[in-house]
């Protein structure tokens, strides 16, 4: 069996890592348009991994839709974790050479053109899976988890967040991924469920303060866009709500809130000194300075709650996972919790657990398979249910 990851970014590296060490696979192909890139990634992994399995580098240019077309030929399952704009294209060629498909996710309205596919693939006997990643991704997953637990699930709400494991000025954060993704999740519109209904609401509202317990004490938490994905129809009829939040360190909100109010992250251009200035651009330049600490060790967190009834009671079931950056292997906790469940799902397709199609992650995979192999992976999910007031 052969297995591809289109893009040695850090989450694409971290992917073919967890799928070497595994898969099973007798060769991961490393795809990037800089090969010297995927030639590190490759050189990284073997040197960690060792074994039979084969990693090796690969040059393509994954906006040439035909050329991955032909590279994917005989290749089991592909990964993409390439830019989010380019999964719609990655997952139709995948699906022309005859290998599954998943990525990582990131707008859900490309997400939805690839579940279009679903006759195409069903005719092509593979199967595409996009939001494999963190949130959206995991999180959903454990959220079915979660509403499996209880009789009959009402409400779920799921708080995620990537954060150095000390925050310092100026705004109590560490870039774990793009600044251009970050505000894009900060100041939109975000996809609901609500009262039974699928609507939208504007994210950076909501703050509510979570207690964790320690080492991490109270984080705060608001509405930011992307994390539920297709869920909220996925679930209409059957919850009545279903919503995700955003954590960060006490104060982050009201740091960022007043640099919303003043005007620093509007999209409309201002002339400054006769020249014509995006002020977001202008945010991202000066703060992409100030809050990248590339050598501070991160962690993520990650909660799930479902409130519903159990056996005629008020019930609610939780669950936690806070994750640390990996010292040994080097990965940062945000590539760990990112790319390992969507190795996690990779390896399903591989073996065949999920159905030919194209089919939303939360209703594609049994949770329970991806909650039983995060242990292996050094990730320890803990849950709980509370009856009424009384801890299970």
């Amino acid at each position: 069996m052969r297995m591809a990851v289109i893009g040695a970014g850090r989450q694409g590296v971290a992917a073919a890592y967890d799928l070497a060490r595994f898969s099973g696979a007798r060769e991961i192909r490393i795809f990037d348009r800089e090969l010297e890139l995927a030639q590190a990634a490759c050189a990284r992994i073997n040197r960690l991994v060792g074994g039979s399995t084969r990693v090796t580098a690969w040059q393509l240019d994954a906006t040439n839709e035909a050329a991955v077309r032909e590279a994917l030929r005989g290749v089991a399952v592909t990964l993409s974790a390439a830019p989010y704009y380019l999964n719609f294209e990655l997952a139709r060629a995948a699906v022309d050479a005859g290998s599954s498909f998943g990525d990582l996710g990131g707008n859900t309205e490309i997400v939805r053109r690839e579940l279009e596919l679903d006759s195409r693939a069903r005719e092509r006997g593979v199967a595409v899976v996009p939001d494999l990643g963190l949130a959206p991704g995991l999180g959903n997953t454990l959220a079915v988890l979660a509403m499996e637990t209880i009789d009959s699930p009402r409400d779920v709400r799921i708080y995620c967040g990537g954060l150095p494991q000390t925050p310092r000025p100026p705004l109590g954060y560490k870039l774990v991924f793009s600044i251009e993704g970050l505000t894009n999740e900060y100041f939109g519109r975000a996809v609901v469920l609500r009262h039974g209904k699928v609507c939208e609401v504007e994210t950076f509202s909501e703050l509510e303060r979570i207690e964790f317990g320690a080492p991490l004490g109270t984080l705060e938490a608001f509405t930011t866009s992307g994390g539920t994905s297709t869920c909220p129809w996925s679930f209409a009829g059957r919850l009545q709500n279903y919503g995700y939040k955003t954590l960060r360190y006490p104060g982050h909100y009201a740091q960022m809130k007043l640099l919303r109010d003043i005007g620093l992250l509007d999209m409309e251009p201002v002339r400054v000194e006769g020249t014509e200035v995006v002020p977001r651009a202008l945010f991202h330049a000066l703060a992409s300075r100030v809050i990248d600490f590339p050598d501070d060790p991160d962690l993520v967190v990650l909660r799930v709650c479902c409130s519903g009834t159990d056996n005629g009671r008020e019930c609610t079931a939780t669950i936690d996972i806070i994750d640390y950056e990996d010292q040994e292997s080097g990965f940062t906790a945000m590539e760990r919790m990112t790319a390992y469940p969507a190795s996690i799902a990779c390896i399903a397709m591989a073996e065949g657990r999920v159905a030919a199609g194209a089919v939303p992650l939360e209703r594609a995979l049994e949770s329970t398979y991806v909650y039983e192999r995060l242990p292996a992976r050094g990730i320890h999910p803990r849950m709980r249910i509370e009856h009424e007031g009384r801890g299970d």
